[in-house]
């Protein structure tokens, strides 16, 4: 298709402002464009807390919290609720998110694991899976941190995709003074262990780099490189998500600075020419006020958008109504269309447990998107 190949200095001078951005535009949207072509998808999804116990502290972060100050596991009967609601309303993915491994750190995790039978958060995340495919419609993505292969391979026949984000390539982010030190699952060749072994077992997963926390500019790229090898390895990156970092109250980076939407739309840019045509490349659109900026940048999914629950990650940051994103994507001239979480090419025996296989099928149409339409209700603000 005539695109020049990725070069590292290159990418790092067009993030950095050294280069008139305005050719990485028109070749990133053209990537895109031969690609994906002018369609832009989104997940209508549930976000489930499965516990807001953690046993990581990294400095940016408002989602873990301790025991007694709103650190706890949801109940069976929390998820079911939730889920249901979801189900209700048109969704199709819950979305599984939790702290790493809890137990290793809290009494109160393990006291309250071994009350509803099991050893380890990951053993009850397969549970709430479990729970979710058999009373719902629903399909389960679990993001439940760092796993071993055996642990993937247990959720798989559950979950249709997985998730983990990378964040950052360099360990330099651990040392002392950095976000990321004295947490251990954010060792990224950890990281990269669990992204590897979703490949080894055939899970459609999702990726991405956060940005904004304390990198350098290479090290952006790096990230960005990172995530295109393993996926030449295993061919399993269904989507690769790239974050803005946004200051929170009460955390230790609640003064640093926010990327700047116009430099942060270079790095997007820059991602769709490192990872290509095919990759699907998301924004989260909750967490810039004029997102569809990101439209010119080459992306094509808006990601997890839901019209009950809050975003627990950035719960300072409500979710587009959809309407107002059917207008804002379709006015720049592009198609929106609801998805599952797992994406069309992935959807066969190859990537799907046979168990699910005729669920995911009967939920999408002949092109593989969703069939039905999530219902026009006020977003969870």
């Amino acid at each position: 298709m005539g695109y020049p190949p990725p070069d590292h200095r290159l990418a790092v001078d067009y993030i950095d402002g050294k280069l008139d951005p305005q050719p990485l535009f028109d070749l990133a949207g053209r990537i895109r464009d031969d690609g994906r072509g002018r369609t832009i998808t989104f997940s209508p999804k549930v976000f489930v807390p499965i516990t807001t116990l953690c046993r990581d502290v990294c400095t940016y972060c408002t989602f873990a919290k301790p025991p007694g100050a709103g650190g706890e596991y949801l109940t069976p009967d929390d998820v079911l609720a939730i889920t249901g609601a979801g189900d209700a309303a048109g969704c199709y993915e819950a979305l599984l998110t939790l702290g790493d491994r809890p137990e290793e750190r809290w009494p109160q995790a393990r006291e309250f694991l071994r009350s509803q039978g099991y050893d380890t958060t990951i053993g009850y995340v397969r549970a709430m899976s479990e729970l979710i495919v058999e009373h719902t419609g629903l399909f389960p993505h679990a993001n439940p941190g760092n796993m071993t292969l055996t642990e993937i391979e247990d959720l798989r026949p559950t979950n249709v995709s997985m998730g983990l984000m990378l964040e950052n390539i360099s360990p330099r982010l651990m040392e002392p003074g950095m976000p990321h030190y004295n947490c251990p699952d954010k060792d990224p060749a950890v990281r990269m262990e669990t992204i590897e072994a979703a490949g080894a077992a055939r899970v459609p997963f999702t990726t991405g780099i956060l940005v904004g926390i304390g990198e350098t500019t290479p090290e952006i790229v790096d990230s960005l490189f990172a995530i295109r090898e393993v996926h030449a390895r295993w061919g399993h990156i269904q989507e690769v998500i790239i974050q803005n970092f946004r200051a929170k109250a009460d955390t230790l980076m609640r003064r640093s600075a926010e990327p700047v939407p116009e430099w942060f739309a270079r790095v997007v840019a820059v991602a769709r020419w490192i990872l290509g045509p095919e990759m699907n490349l998301q924004v989260p659109p909750n967490l810039t006020e004029r997102y569809e900026i990101y439209l010119e940048a080459g992306i094509n999914d808006w990601g997890g958008v839901s019209p009950l629950t809050i975003d627990w990650v950035n719960p300072e940051a409500p979710w587009p109504h959809l309407d107002e994103l059917r207008t804002r994507t379709e006015t720049r001239g592009y198609e929106l269309r609801p998805r599952l979480p797992v994406y069309p090419e992935f959807i066969d025996e190859t990537w799907i447990d046979p168990g699910l296989i005729g669920r995911v099928a009967a939920a999408t149409d002949d092109h593989g998107y969703a069939r039905r339409v999530v219902k026009n209700v006020s977003l969870a603000r």
